[in-house]
């Protein structure tokens, strides 16, 4: 990043909030003491800073003091327009009409000559959405309850039945066309994602009195055992395991028609693991561990026999 660049997103990111040197070192990638000279320069060139101690410290602009009006180039009025059309094409979000105005507002205030570099990328650049029929009525609500760190009560839609759980929802985010929620679900004493059209009613609630801590989580799993597994995909193997969240990262093309995946799974995770690399079927091919190669002929044994006796 240019300094000129750099100087222009400090003072962007302090217009919205107080900043320490150094989450603006950690925000921009640079080090700390280059934040501090570049605080130097700004004063130098009259932009009215100022510096408060202590925990809440930081720097701040003096009130009243804001930006003329910013002008995007073209690399960075595609991102925004490449992000703001991936949101028009989720069937069902929480931003509604806002998801087409704000684009309008956008184009209006790009000089034409900045349209013409940006529109002709947009027609071939996409993030590719399912089109579902669900819709999630209450998404609206959720998000609240998720900014708030509330703790509700949700009437559920499972397959087979409806109930109530006790929950604190703790982010909403979109996966293969669908709205998830994950909480932490006090009867199933986990975190757990909950599929957000499923969800018939929302009350807000008190914490449970016999809630399990959630402090139990990370610093028991990260001393939990995990197992190491190595596989080799083809090129269907490798899109399918892109696309699951934990292990979509770790696949990696060794030559033009072999993939690989390896990853370390936590212990247990292992039935996941196990219908994870079946469901695969010939597209995937486990190299280790033998434990893991034996789980899999066993469940493909159990698989043919139901189908012989038929």
């Amino acid at each position: 990043m240019k300094r000129s660049d750099r100087l222009m997103a400090i003072l962007i990111a302090l217009q919205q909030k107080p900043a320490t040197a150094q989450s603006l070192a950690d925000k921009l990638e640079v080090s700390k003491r280059t934040i501090l000279r570049d605080m130097q320069a700004l004063a130098e060139i009259g932009i009215p800073l100022y510096a408060v101690s202590g925990p809440a410290g930081g720097y701040r602009l003096m009130e009243g003091y804001s930006l003329p009006p910013l002008h995007f180039s073209s690399e960075e009025a595609l991102v925004i327009l490449f992000a703001l059309n991936a949101v028009t094409r989720l069937s069902d979000t929480p931003f509604h009409q806002a998801r087409w105005t704000v684009m309008d507002k956008i184009r209006s205030t790009l000089p034409p000559s900045i349209l013409e570099q940006v529109e002709p990328l947009l027609n071939r650049l996409e993030i590719e959405i399912p089109d579902r029929p669900q819709r999630t009525p209450l998404l609206d609500r959720l998000l609240a309850y998720v900014a708030e760190s509330a703790w509700i009560l949700a009437h559920y839609r499972s397959e087979k039945h409806q109930r109530w759980l006790h929950m604190q929802p703790k982010r909403v985010y979109m996966a293969h066309g669908f709205w998830y929620c994950e909480a932490y679900s006090h009867e199933h004493g986990e975190k757990r994602s909950f599929r957000v059209d499923r969800f018939l009613e929302l009350k807000i609630a008190t914490p449970p009195e016999s809630e399990v801590s959630e402090s139990i989580s990370d610093s028991s799993k990260s001393t939990m055992a995990s197992i190491a597994i190595h596989a080799k995909l083809t090129y269907r193997g490798a899109l399918l395991a892109e696309q699951d969240v934990h292990v979509g990262h770790d696949v990696r093309q060794i030559d033009d028609d072999e993939w690989e995946l390896r990853f370390e799974c936590p212990a247990d995770e292992w039935d996941w693991a196990v219908k994870f690399f079946y469901g695969m079927g010939m597209d995937a091919t486990v190299l280790e561990p033998d434990e893991l190669r034996r789980d899999l002929y066993e469940l493909g044994c159990k698989m043919a026999d139901r189908y012989a006796q038929s």
